[in-house]
């Protein structure tokens, strides 16, 4: 029994963690990974305090910062959320794992589009990855895949041009759509286009040796050879799973107040996967902040003591 789950493991979810933990409680963070979306961005220049930061190293920082404090983490990926009662919540993973809190705070972001073609859940790890920062090194000197369009299929393209051999960019319009700076970066003899196509399978055994490609013009299909494909096709707030505890938008992304407080009582949201018009890094982890002192402020209520505004004291830190 945890005082506080936490569903996420970026901005929002890290900072959230950091700040309940330093209020005493017991914190669980559940996350498939670290960092989320801000992992895929190889310069932050915006963030205060870092005037130029990795993605990747910032939020390693928050989760150290976060377990200096006392906060436990599990990599798995939930699959439902069930209130028992007022302050009483049962949180079900994919590992068939249960845990159980008091204060519930959803900050797992958005999540990479899937292509939903086969051979692509089979493979998933296997070669088919949604994060080319993370990802790429694992393909230095082989044949890939970039699946999208847009600047962000674009980027992941510059990244991987220096680590593989070859990099194909699939996308379905007739031409790459991004600044004509990246574009331009791109004319290089290991990169090529392949314009007006599909991905409508993913094949190989144990790993990913192919696409099979379907061009919307001709209506033909052809094999691409590669070692491991990258899709970038943008994110989606996959929130069903709590879409009949909280109240959604049109977006289906989860409606706050300014106390990142959800239509349910004791439970919170905050980040990306809120309708916070401003998706930042930097807002997500104000927001995570906020969510973590409602939820304190929320566990007081329940035991009768007084509510805290501010969180300057010094504390113990823990090593464990």
């Amino acid at each position: 029994m945890y005082d506080v789950v936490i569903i996420g493991g970026a901005s929002a979810g890290l900072t959230a963690a950091m700040y309940t933990s330093r209020q005493g409680l017991r914190t669980l963070v559940i996350t498939k990974d670290i960092g989320g979306q801000a992992i895929l961005t190889n310069d932050i220049e915006n963030f205060p305090g870092f005037g130029h930061i990795g993605g990747f190293d910032l939020m390693n920082k928050f989760e150290k910062q976060a377990r200096v404090f006392g906060a436990e983490f599990a990599y798995e990926e939930v699959v439902s959320v069930v209130e028992d009662e007022p302050a009483c919540i049962t949180i079900k993973t994919a590992n068939n794992n249960e845990y159980s809190c008091c204060v519930l705070i959803l900050a797992f972001g958005k999540t990479p589009r899937d292509l939903n073609v086969p051979g692509e859940k089979e493979l998933k790890g296997r070669g088919v990855s949604y994060c080319a920062v993370c990802d790429g090194p694992f393909f230095k000197n082989k044949t890939v895949a970039v699946v999208g369009a847009g600047e962000h299929a674009l980027e992941a393209a510059v990244y991987l041009k220096e680590l593989a051999s070859r990099v194909y960019i699939v996308h379905r319009t007739d031409k790459p759509i991004g600044s004509e700076e990246t574009i331009n970066s791109l004319n290089q003899s290991n990169v090529s286009f392949v314009a007006s196509s599909i991905v409508k399978a993913i094949d190989g055994d144990s790993k990913v040796e192919s696409l099979v490609i379907g061009n919307s013009k001709t209506k033909s299909e052809s094999k691409l050879d590669i070692d491991g494909v990258f899709v970038e096709m943008g994110y989606v707030a996959k929130t069903d799973f709590v879409k009949d505890i909280v109240q959604l938008n049109a977006n289906k992304e989860i409606i706050v107040d300014k106390y990142c407080a959800t239509s349910t009582e004791g439970i919170f949201a905050a980040g990306d996967v809120t309708a916070v018009p401003y998706k930042q890094a930097i807002i997500s982890a104000g927001q995570g902040a906020t969510a973590a002192l409602s939820a304190y402020n929320y566990i007081q209520r329940l035991k009768g003591r007084p509510n805290v505004k501010y969180d300057w004291k010094s504390v113990a830190k823990k090593t464990s």
